[in-house]
């Protein structure tokens, strides 16, 4: 007997809806306008009958090519190979910036005195799941850039300065989990999402157009 459909996650039933919603827009059956205005209510919206009306009309993802390359842009990049037990970056009347595909080791030590570091977890391959990152701060920096699907929790120090966590910690527990802790003195440390989830679900859907003309 299947399940009646208010009884089902919210959240899968959303991810179901929005699969077929990139699908569609991406084998050119809906126009762009209407995949964002249908997207933007599958986001909003709570009721579960009001998001599976969105997609009624379409046909439903029937493409093992589409899975995977979903997979592959949605999943956290995973790697059990080995890396440094530690990486430290230290910032001294200068700056650095640590992004694209780098390995995170377990522990990322930050030196910022009179200048900053820009740090991007977006595209990062994680060796581990817990990565703990200790700051000292003084009079300088320190930004983070993380996926949506990951968790950060902060527990760094701050005098005479700012801490700004925009960051969610909704991810699942499977997902890596980065810890932000250490001391800032007379500097500011921002940790944010770099891209929303929207903004990934676009950006999928497109080259996934892409992908699909090319083939045409």
């Amino acid at each position: 007997m299947a399940v009646i459909l208010e009884d089902r996650p919210i959240e899968k039933v959303r991810e179901e809806v929005i699969d077929t919603l990139i699908y569609n827009y991406s084998h050119g059956i809906i126009s762009d306008q209407a995949f964002e205005r249908r997207l933007d209510q599958a986001m909003e919206s709570s009721n579960h009958q009001q998001i599976v009306d969105l997609a009624r009309d379409l046909e439903q993802p029937k493409d093992t090519q589409y899975s995977a390359e979903k997979e592959r842009q949605f999943n956290v990049n995973y790697s059990p190979s080995t890396s440094d037990e530690t990486d430290t970056i230290v910032n001294v009347l200068g700056g650095s910036t640590r992004s694209g595909q780098w390995s995170v080791p377990k522990e990322v030590r930050i030196i910022t005195i009179l200048g900053g570091a820009d740090i991007d977890f977006t595209d990062a391959i994680f060796t581990t799941p817990n990565v703990r990152v200790r700051i000292f701060c003084l009079l300088g920096g320190n930004d983070f850039s993380v996926p949506e699907n990951v968790n950060v929790v902060s527990k760094a120090f701050c005098v005479l300065g700012g801490i700004d966590n925009t960051a969610p910690s909704i991810a699942s527990r499977q997902a890596p989990t980065i810890i932000i802790e250490g001391f800032v003195l007379l500097g500011g440390v921002d940790i944010k999402v770099k891209r929303t989830i929207k903004e990934k679900f676009v950006a999928f859907a497109n080259q996934m157009k892409s992908m699909f003309n090319d083939k045409t």
